[in-house]
Order: structure tokens, then C-alpha cells, then sequence
């Protein structure tokens, strides 16, 4: 008994060490840590665990490995997921004048690094561009996915010169239109990269099936773009006040993870000014990833009159930071609107992937179809044709701050390899609804 009474007592287990910024971390990040500890916890779970710890994370670490410990043959969940937005695990807003409560950090896109997005809030508050995820019904999108692989089979790289080398495209691609007239027009009268296409093809039965789904999600989005994110509510000097209406598609194929599209903008040639595109991706998830582009050149002086988006512009400018790359994380069945403001002010890639998780039905490969609205305004039979005896190409200034954002017709029969083009230059005027005027009269010889 007396040796029992003199024993040394067990040192208790030393409290767990808070974790850094512990106190500082708003709840939604504190519960995506926890979620990254314990991904088989659902999050109701996991934000009564942090609460009943008074927001520690350790320590709610701590109890949820005894209760894993507890439950020996328990077993964590094989599915392979997506990061959510790490708004779901948000507390209710705090009621006005509650300042004790944690607030979301505000994101920001950072030089020499790249904020990933998942949230469509966060997409359309930082980007020009609005998801919407489970786009289609689950059975109509993997019909679309079936249809179209079997259609990317027999799709091609486009090959065309850059900076005098000859390349091709790092992944393949189909060309979609309405009707047999439609084909004939294309083959016929318009030209891509300075040559025409000869792999034109009628819209699929699925392809027409989705057609008026996207469209009209995407006027939904466009109006809804309009009525909270531009000035005063109305729409942007040159864009269309018409309904999109898809009339053409570009389909996409990337199979595995090192097929990618570099940094671009979307030719404006036959869409005119301040162009909406839809993106339906499908199989494997890939990122898409954007950035601002702004004039580089040291004239502090902008002409007034140009088609950029003014204070906005000037204000990103002053910030170091405003050309980041932003990640958007595009899952199988979402739909990416590419607003009014994007080819013009915005570069947009597909990156290379160190990996990816392979789609039940694609496999490694992933589809996107960029559903277009080809105006009648802007078919070649209008257009200026340069020297060449070609259309012209539409372009505009994303450099030069002295003409940031005024739009010109070019020549690009150099794209073609073996081909040389000619200096033809003109600079294109609009209406203020994006329509084309025309006065004959070509402008200076040499780009801006």
C-alpha cells in the first residue's frame, strides 16, 4: 500500500500547442484545415468540433483523432473529390455592430503567383467571367461527352506560323455550324489564321440539343452582369444590346495532362466588339486560368476615345499586382460565361497539368465546346480586305496606353506558312452598339 501511495504519478499529456494564427484565422479557413485533416468528417461535424474548442484548431484536431482512434475499423472515403469554395464552411454573417465575429479574408490575385479559384461568387467578383456548375442534367451531359469524343477521333491540329517558325496547336479541334448552307458559307468566305477551314462540320444531335440551354443560361448571366457589375447598371460601350444567339461551336479536345493552349485572346473578327462566349467543359477537370493585360509603354498620357473600360483600367495600373493569374477550376458539366470585358482587357490559357484524375466516361481527355455568336454584321462580304485580297482580321490595342483599347483591321495572310502577308492597316470604328462603320479610307501603314 505504501509503495502504491509513494509511486511517482503519470505525467499527464502535455496540452496540444495552438496552432499558428489559430486566433487570427477566420472560421471558413479554420474549418478548410480541419477538412484537410479529416476529409472523411462532414462539415457540419467539423464546425461543432471547432465550436465546442472555442475556434482551435489543434484542439479540435486533437479530439477528432481520439474519436479515429476510438473507431479502429472505420475507413476513410476512396471517392476522389473537388475542393469546394471554402464559403460552405462559413459561420452565418455576424449581425450588424458585431465586430467579434470572423470575417472573410477578401482574395486577391498576387505577382508571381496564382489565386485558384472554385466559388462561381468568387469567379465573378474577380474575374471577368461567371460558372455555373451541374450545368446540364447528369445523363444529357455524358450524352454530349460520348457523342463528341467520338467526333474528336477525326479532329486535327491547326497549324499555322508564329514569329516566321511553323507550329501547330497543342491539342485537337472540330469546327461546328448550323446548317449545310452555313458549311458552304465558311468553307467559302472565311478565313482563320489567315486560310480557310476545309474540316467544317454540321452541328451534332446533341450539340443542337444543348444549344438553347446555354443559350439562354447565358443571356440570363449576361443580364445579370449587366444589372450588378457595370456603371450605372448599363451595358459596355460596344457591346451588342441584342440577344446572344450561338449560331457556330469550336470544340475543343485536350487528351492527358500536357495538351494545353497557351496565353490568347479570342479573335474578335466575326463576333465584333465586346464578345460573349459560352464554355461547356466535360470529362477530365483542367484549369483555366486568366489575367488582366495592361500598356506597358511609359507614355502616362491614354486617349480618352478608346474602347477600354476607363477607370477600371487606370486603377489597375496603379497596382502591382493586377496582372496575377487567376485559376478557375473547371469540373466536368460546368458552363464559363466569358463576358463583354474579356477578350479585350483579359489573356486566357488552358495550363499544363502535373496530373490529373482520369473521368469514368473520358478517360484522360477533356472536351470544352466555346458556343459563338457569329454577327451578320461582321461576315467578310463587310469587312475590309487587305492587299492580299484577303479579310481582314480584328484586333485591338492592349499595350500601347496611347491607344489602349482602340480596335484595327489588319492583315494576317503571314500566318499561313509559305505565305507573306502585306502592311495593310486601318483603324475600326463602331457604333456604340458594336456595329461596324465604314468610310474606305485605310489609316496608317504600320500597327500601333
Amino acid at each position: 500500500m505504501k509503495s502504491f501511495l509513494t509511486k511517482p504519478k503519470r505525467k499527464l499529456s502535455p496540452a496540444p500547442e495552438p496552432c499558428p494564427g489559430d486566433a487570427d484565422e477566420p472560421t471558413e479557413v479554420k474549418l478548410a484545415l480541419l477538412s484537410s485533416l479529416h476529409p472523411a468528417v462532414d462539415q457540419e461535424t467539423l464546425l461543432d468540433i471547432l465550436l465546442a474548442h472555442d475556434g482551435s484548431v489543434s484542439q479540435a484536431s486533437t479530439a477528432l483523432q481520439h474519436q479515429e482512434h476510438a473507431r479502429p475499423g472505420s475507413k476513410k472515403s476512396g471517392v476522389i473529390g473537388y475542393q469546394q469554395s471554402l464559403k460552405q464552411y462559413a459561420l452565418p454573417p455576424p449581425p450588424s455592430g458585431d465586430a467579434t465575429s470572423p470575417t472573410k479574408k477578401k482574395l486577391k490575385s498576387k505577382r508571381g503567383s496564382t489565386l485558384h479559384l472554385y466559388d462561381p461568387a468568387d469567379v465573378a467578383e474577380h474575374t471577368p467571367c461567371t460558372i455555373i456548375h451541374n450545368f446540364l442534367p447528369p445523363e444529357d451531359a455524358n450524352d454530349l461527352l460520348r457523342e463528341l469524343l467520338d467526333e474528336a477521333e477525326s479532329f486535327e491540329k491547326i497549324t499555322f506560323k508564329l514569329f516566321d517558325n511553323v507550329v501547330s496547336s497543342p491539342h485537337t479541334s472540330g469546327f461546328f455550324v448550323e446548317s449545310y448552307e452555313a458549311m458552304q458559307q465558311q468553307k467559302a468566305d472565311y478565313y482563320y489564321n489567315g486560310a480557310k477551314l476545309t474540316d467544317v462540320r454540321r452541328i451534332t444531335p446533341q450539340l443542337a440539343k444543348v444549344k438553347p440551354v446555354v443559350q439562354e443560361a447565358v443571356n440570363r448571366e449576361v443580364q445579370q452582369r449587366i444589372k450588378t457589375r457595370y456603371p450605372g447598371g448599363k451595358k459596355l460601350k460596344y457591346q451588342s444590346p441584342h440577344a446572344w444567339v450561338p449560331n457556330s461551336a469550336f470544340v475543343n479536345c485536350y487528351k492527358g495532362a500536357q495538351e494545353s493552349v497557351g496565353w490568347h485572346s479570342d479573335q474578335l473578327t466575326y463576333l465584333g466588339p465586346r464578345a460573349v462566349i459560352g464554355s461547356v467543359s466535360l470529362g477530365v477537370a483542367r484549369e483555366f486560368r486568366v489575367r488582366r493585360v495592361l500598356p506597358k509603354d511609359k507614355d502616362k498620357d491614354r486617349d480618352k476615345d478608346g474602347g477600354g473600360s476607363g477607370s477600371s483600367v487606370k486603377a489597375a495600373e496603379d497596382d502591382p499586382d493586377a496582372e496575377g493569374q487567376i485559376s478557375i477550376h473547371l469540373p466536368h458539366n460546368s458552363l464559363l460565361v466569358m463576358h463583354a470585358e474579356m477578350q479585350e482587357e483579359w489573356k486566357h490559357c488552358i495550363a499544363p497539368a502535373p496530373s490529373i484524375d482520369p473521368h469514368p466516361v473520358a478517360g484522360v481527355r477533356r472536351i470544352n465546346i466555346t458556343y459563338r455568336d457569329y454577327r451578320q454584321r461582321f461576315h467578310p462580304r463587310h469587312t475590309p480586305r487587305c492587299r492580299c485580297g484577303i479579310p481582314c482580321v480584328l484586333r485591338v490595342v492592349q499595350r500601347k496606353r496611347e491607344n489602349y483599347g482602340r480596335y484595327f483591321w489588319m492583315c494576317h495572310a503571314s500566318n499561313v506558312p509559305g505565305k507573306e502577308g502585306c502592311s495593310f492597316f486601318q483603324w475600326a470604328e463602331f457604333d456604340d452598339d458594336g456595329n461596324p462603320i465604314f468610310d474606305g479610307n485605310a489609316g496608317p501603314k504600320q500597327p500601333p
